[in-house]
C-alpha cells in the first residue's frame, strides 16, 4: 500500500470533511482516508496497482473541492516551506481579512440606510425609505450586491455540494443569505407594482420588510468568523513553526584545514562541521575534537545543558553554549533529528482520533437534518397564521446558526496544540489515536536495561584486599579490560581514565566468554573474572571474606569481578547498571496515580529483583526473551487492561507493537522507535508522567470542545426556530444568529489554545503541590499545569516578597549563581530564580532593603532591570 498526502482547498466545516472522505472512499483500491479540516489536508493509503494520485485528485475535484498531492509532511534542513501549516493558515487569514474589510465598506452605508430611520439617525431624503421608499430600497440592493459578489465562494461551493446531495456549511450560509436576498427582491417588485397601481402607502410599507441588510450582514459576519478562526488556527501550529525556525540555514565545514560556510542543504554524511559558542548545531553527528556544554532543551525539554566530549552524539537544533568543537556529520537533511520530530508532529496533527470520527459521522447527517428543520420551521409559522417575513426570519436564522464549524474543529485543534506542546517537552506522539489511548493507561510494562536503568554500566565499588590499594586494583583491572569487548570493560576503563591512571600493556591476552579474561602484565599472570574462573586457572582458595563481599554485592544486583595478579588476590570490583536519575521518584509518582508497574528483563532474577527493589517496583519478570515480553503484554490486555510498554531495545519491538501504547525511549534503537506509538526524547521516567498528564489534558479539552459544539446547536436551533417565542417573546434575528455561529468556532479554537499554557514539573516540584485524584481518593502531588517556581515557605508574619527582573542569565548555572548570591544576603529566608522568566522571587524580613538585593545580583555579574 502507498500513502500520499494531499492539500485540500475549499473545505469549511465537518460536513465538507465527510463529503471529501466519501468521494475518495468510492474509488477502487482505497484502504483508508483521513481528511483534516484544521490542516486542510488528506492522507490516503491505497493500492497503487489499482489507483494513482491523479485519480484521487480528480475524485476530490469532482466533489467540488481542490486537491494537490504533496510529499510526506516534514520540515527540516531540506524541507519545502510552502507545505507549512502556519503559512497556509496565515495566507488564508489574509484573504479572508481582505474580503471582510471590503464587505464592511459596503455594509456600513447599507445598515445606515436600512436602520437609520428606525433609530432616529438623519438620512438624506433620497435614501430615506420613509420619504423615497423605492430609491431607498434600490440603494440597499446596490450596496448588497458587492457584498454578495465578494463572498460568492459560499454560493458556488454551497450550490455544488447541494446538487451532489452532500450539503455543507456553505450550503446553509448560501441558502440563508439567498433566501433573504430573494425575499428582498420579491418585496422590491411588489413595491413597483404598488406604485404602478397608485397604492403609494402600501409601497412604503413594503420598504420596511426588505431583508437586504440581513443577507449582507450574514455574509460579512460569517466571513469575520472564518477570518478569526483562521488566525486562531494558525496559532495552534506555533510549536511546529518554532521547531522549523530552529533549523540553521548555514553550516561551517572544515575543508583542507579551512573553515568554509555553506548552505546547510549541502552538508553530507562524513563532513567535518565546526561549531562555535552560541551557534545551533545544523545536523546530527559525533564530536571529533573539542568539548562543550550543549543545550538540548528544544528537543528534549530538559533545561540542564549536557557536557559533550569526543565520541558523544550531538543533535540538530541543539545550542553550543561554551566551547568550540568539530563533529562529523552522520544524519543530515530529512534524516536529522529535528526534521524527524517535525515530521512526526505534523503527521500526528494530521491524523484523526476516534473522537473525531464520531464528530464526522454526526456532521454527515447534521446538515440535511438542519435543512429539514429550517423548512419545517418556516412552514409551521405560516400555518400558525404568521406573516411570510416572520416565518422566513425564523427559517433563515435556523439555517445560519446551525453551521457545524465548531463540531469539525473540536478535535483537530486540540490534537494540533497537544502534539506541539508534547514536542516542546520531549514527548512525540505518532498519531492522534495514541494521545486518546494514553489517557486510559492502567498498566505500564517497563524494560529494565536502558529504560529503568541507564544502560551504561559503571563501577560502583572498589574493594582492595591484603596489601593491595585501590589504585593497583583498578590499574590491573583496566589493563586487562582494555583489550576486552565486554560491556563491563568500558565501565572499568572509564573509571581508570577519571582517576588518570597509567595503564600498562598486557601480553598473551585471552578471553573466556561468560567467565573472565587473563593475560600477562609486568611479567606476572593476571586474572579478572568470576570465582570459578580464578579457581580453574590454578588460583589458590579464595578467602571467605572475599566470597562474602562478592555475594553481598550480587544480592544488590551488582556484578562482582575478582582481580588477581600472580598468587595475590588484589580485590573485587563491582559493576552495575544504575537506575536513571529520578527513576525512583517517578516510579513512586506513577504508583500513586494508580498505575500498575511491571519490570521486564532478560537479566537474571537476582539482579532484576535487586533493581526492582531499589526502584520501588513490586512486580518483576526476569529471564525473558522478546517473545515472552510480547506474551505478557497480550496477557495483560486479555484481562481488559489498557497496557503501555516502555522500552529502548530491538528486543522490545514486538512488545511495543503489541501494546495499546508503545513508548520508545529516544536514545533507543531505530526498530524500537519505529514500533512505538510515542517517543520520549528525554531519557528519564519523568517523561512518562508528562505523557500521561498531556494526554489527559488534551482529551479533556476535546471533550469540552465537543460538549460546547453540541450544546451550542442543541440550544441555538430551538431558539432560532422560535420555540420560546410564544411563551417568552424570544426570537433570534438572522444577523445575531450569524454572529453567534461565527464566534462558536472561535471559542472552540481559543479553548484548545489554553493547552499552550500547560507547565510540566520535575519530580521535585511535584512533591510540593497537591491535587485530588479520583483514582485513589487521596491528596496527591500535582502532575501538570503548574507554576515553574514552587511556593516559598512561610517563616513569620513580618516577612515580605520581592521580585527582581534580571538580565544576563543564559544557562542554569547563571540562575544557580544568582540564587546563591541572594540567599547569602542577611535577612533573606529563601530565594527562587526562574531562568525562563528572567526573574528572582525573594522572601525575607520586612526591613530588607531592595537595594541590597540588587547589589548582590550586580556583584554576581548580572543586571537588575526592575524590582
Amino acid at each position: 500500500m502507498k500513502a500520499d498526502h494531499f492539500d485540500i482547498s475549499g473545505m469549511s466545516c465537518a460536513a465538507c470533511v465527510a463529503h471529501v472522505e466519501k468521494s475518495v472512499r468510492k474509488l477502487s483500491g482505497i484502504e483508508s482516508v483521513d481528511v483534516q479540516l484544521l490542516t486542510n489536508s488528506m492522507t490516503v493509503h491505497y493500492d497503487e496497482a489499482k489507483l494513482d494520485a491523479k485519480a484521487i485528485e480528480a475524485s476530490v475535484e469532482a466533489a467540488g473541492y481542490g486537491a494537490k498531492v504533496r510529499g510526506l509532511p516534514g520540515a527540516g534542513t531540506n524541507a519545502v516551506s510552502d507545505t507549512g501549516i502556519a503559512e497556509r493558515m496565515n495566507a488564508e487569514a489574509g484573504l479572508l481579512k481582505q474580503r471582510f474589510l471590503f464587505s464592511v465598506l459596503f455594509l456600513i452605508p447599507l445598515l445606515y440606510i436600512a436602520m437609520g430611520p428606525m433609530m432616529g439617525i438623519p438620512v438624506p431624503a433620497i435614501f430615506n425609505v420613509h420619504r423615497n421608499p423605492f430609491t431607498g430600497a434600490l440603494s440597499e440592493l446596490l450596496l448588497t450586491l458587492p457584498v454578495v459578489f465578494l463572498n460568492r465562494a459560499f454560493f458556488s461551493r454551497g450550490l455544488r455540494s447541494f446538487l451532489q446531495r452532500s450539503p455543507t456549511m456553505d450550503t446553509l450560509v448560501a441558502m440563508g443569505s439567498s433566501a433573504a436576498l430573494l425575499y428582498g427582491l420579491y418585496m422590491l417588485y411588489r413595491m413597483g407594482f404598488a406604485y404602478e397601481s397608485g397604492a403609494t402607502q402600501t409601497a412604503a410599507g413594503f420598504a420596511h420588510n426588505l431583508f437586504f441588510e440581513s443577507a449582507a450582514t450574514i455574509l460579512t459576519l460569517v466571513t469575520l468568523g472564518k477570518y478569526l478562526e483562521a488566525r486562531a488556527k494558525g496559532k495552534t501550529s506555533t510549536a511546529i513553526t518554532q521547531l522549523m525556525d530552529l533549523a540553521p540555514k548555514k553550516a561551517i565545514l572544515i575543508r583542507n584545514g579551512t573553515e568554509v560556510e555553506v548552505p546547510v542543504e549541502e552538508v553530507q554524511p562524513g563532513d567535518q562541521v565546526a561549531i562555535k559558542p552560541g551557534e545551533r548545531i545544523p545536523v546530527d553527528g559525533t564530536i571529533v575534537s573539542g568539548s562543550s556544554y550543549v543545550d538540548e532543551s528544544a528537543l528534549t525539554g530538559e533545561s540542564m545543558p549536557v557536557f559533550k566530549n569526543p565520541g558523544d552524539t550531538v543533535l540538530s537544533a541543539s545550542v553550543n553554549q561554551s566551547g568550540y568543537f568539530v563533529f562529523k556529520a552522520v544524519r543530515v537533511g530529512d534524516d536529522a533529528t529535528l526534521s524527524q520530530i517535525i515530521r512526526l508532529v505534523e503527521e500526528a496533527a494530521a491524523s484523526k482520533a476516534p473522537l473525531a470520527r464520531l464528530a464526522d459521522r454526526v456532521s454527515a447527517v447534521f446538515v440535511p437534518v438542519v435543512l429539514l428543520i429550517a423548512f419545517a420551521t418556516t412552514l409551521t409559522w405560516l400555518l400558525l397564521g404568521h406573516s411570510l417575513d416572520f416565518a422566513l426570519t425564523t427559517g433563515i436564522a435556523v439555517l445560519v446558526i446551525s453551521c457545524p464549524c465548531a463540531l469539525g474543529l473540536a478535535t483537530p485543534v486540540a490534537i494540533m496544540v497537544g502534539t506541539g506542546k508534547g514536542a516542546e517537552n520531549g514527548v512525540l506522539f505518532k498519531s492522534a489515536a495514541a494521545i486518546e489511548r494514553a489517557r486510559n493507561i492502567q498498566t505500564i510494562l517497563l524494560d529494565k536495561t536502558g529504560t529503568v536503568t541507564t544502560g551504561k554500566p559503571v563501577v560502583t565499588d572498589i574493594l582492595p584486599m591484603g596489601k593491595s590499594t585501590e589504585e593497583s586494583l583498578l590499574r590491573t583491572a583496566a589493563a586487562l579490560e582494555k583489550q576486552s569487548e565486554h560491556p563491563l570493560a568500558k565501565a572499568v576503563l572509564e573509571t581508570a581514565r577519571q582517576k588518570n591512571l597509567g595503564i600498562p600493556p598486557v601480553k598473551a591476552f585471552t578471553a573466556v566468554p561468560g567467565k573472565g579474561i587473563r593475560g600477562e602484565m609486568e611479567g606476572q599472570p593476571s586474572l579478572a573474572g568470576n570465582r570459578e574462573f580464578l579457581l580453574e586457572n590454578g588460583f589458590p582458595e579464595i578467602p571467605g571474606e572475599a566470597t562474602e563481599k562478592a555475594d553481598a554485592l550480587a544480592l544488590q544486583g551488582k556484578t562482582p569481578l575478582y582481580i588477581a595478579r600472580g598468587t595475590e588476590l588484589l580485590g573485587i570490583l563491582a559493576v552495575a547498571d544504575p537506575l536513571r536519575p529520578g527513576a525512583k521518584e517517578s516510579i513512586s509518582r506513577l504508583k500513586a496515580e494508580g498505575i500498575r508497574l511491571i519490570l521486564l528483563t532478560g537479566d537474571n532474577p537476582r539482579t532484576a529483583e535487586a533493581i526492582a527493589k531499589e526502584a520501588g517496583i513490586d512486580d518483576v519478570r526476569a529471564g525473558l526473551l522478546p517473545k515472552d515480553k510480547e506474551k505478557i503484554v497480550a496477557e495483560r490486555k486479555a484481562l481488559g487492561e489498557t497496557v503501555a510498554m516502555a522500552g529502548d531495545g530491538i528486543n522490545d519491538a514486538p512488545a511495543l507493537a503489541r501494546a495499546d501504547v508503545g513508548i520508545a525511549i529516544g536514545g533507543g534503537s531505530d526498530i524500537a522507535i519505529e514500533s512505538a506509538d510515542v517517543i520520549l526524547m528525554r531519557e528519564d521516567l519523568n517523561a512518562l508522567l508528562t505523557l500521561l498528564d498531556l494526554s489527559r489534558h488534551v482529551v479533556r479539552n476535546i471533550h469540552e470542545n465537543l460538549f460546547w459544539a453540541f450544546i451550542y446547536n442543541v440550544l441555538g436551533i430551538p431558539l432560532a426556530a422560535g420555540v420560546f417565542y410564544l411563551s417568552s417573546g424570544w426570537l433570534l434575528s438572522p444577523m445575531i444568529a450569524a454572529l453567534a455561529m461565527s464566534f462558536s468556532s472561535v471559542t472552540v479554537v481559543l479553548n484548545a489554545l489554553r493547552l499552550r499554557r500547560l507547565k510540566f514539573s520535575t519530580p521535585a516540584e511535584r512533591s510540593t503541590h497537591k491535587v485530588f485524584s479520583k483514582k485513589n481518593k487521596k491528596s496527591l502531588p500535582a502532575t501538570g499545569a503548574l507554576s515553574p517556581n514552587p511556593p516559598l515557605p512561610r517563616s513569620s508574619r513580618n516577612m515580605k516578597t520581592t521580585t527582581l527582573h534580571i538580565e544576563g542569565m543564559t544557562c542554569p548555572h547563571c540562575s544557580a549563581r544568582v540564587e546563591k548570591a541572594l540567599k547569602a544576603v542577611p535577612g533573606v529566608s529563601d530565594a527562587s530564580v526562574s531562568l525562563e522568566k528572567k526573574e528572582a522571587v525573594v522572601r525575607g524580613e520586612d526591613s530588607l532593603d531592595t537595594k541590597i538585593l540588587e547589589k548582590a545580583v550586580t556583584d554576581a555579574g548580572y543586571e537588575v532591570t526592575d524590582s
